[in-house]
């Protein structure tokens, strides 16, 4: 009977490897680093021209890259689950660092502005 119980348990543990399947478009991450990147600056864009569609730039950012909406929410989804996103936000971060120098002293002075707040209010 121990035996039926551990063979039992052991099926159930090695049954459940993945949470989510590898999607057959995956984009690869230093693709999705420089799309991440130009959706941030399209989003900071509709943070200044109030009056345009983020959805708008969203498409144009998808459309330049060629790639389809679908792909990119199933890629990102999969690399949420697999862990891998904070490293593809830390590219993305580089890159725009890279395409907007000034980005780098703005956010160094955000950061030393909000030192004295409390870790949930930054």
């Amino acid at each position: 009977m121990k035996r039926l119980i551990f063979i039992f348990v052991m099926l159930c543990m090695f049954s459940c490897g993945d949470y989510i399947d590898k999607p057959k478009n995956l984009i690869e991450p230093e693709k999705m680093a420089e799309i991440l990147a130009d959706l941030a600056i399209t989003d900071q864009a509709v943070i200044i021209y109030q009056n345009k569609n983020l959805e708008e730039g969203t498409r144009f950012v998808l459309k330049n890259h060629q790639v389809k909406s679908d792909d990119f929410v199933e890629s990102f989804k999969y690399y949420v689950v697999k862990d891998k996103m904070k490293d593809i936000a830390e590219d993305a971060q580089k890159i725009v660092l890279k395409k907007d120098p000034k980005a780098d002293k703005y956010i160094k002075d955000r950061l030393k502005n909000s030192e004295n707040l409390p870790a949930l209010n930054r």
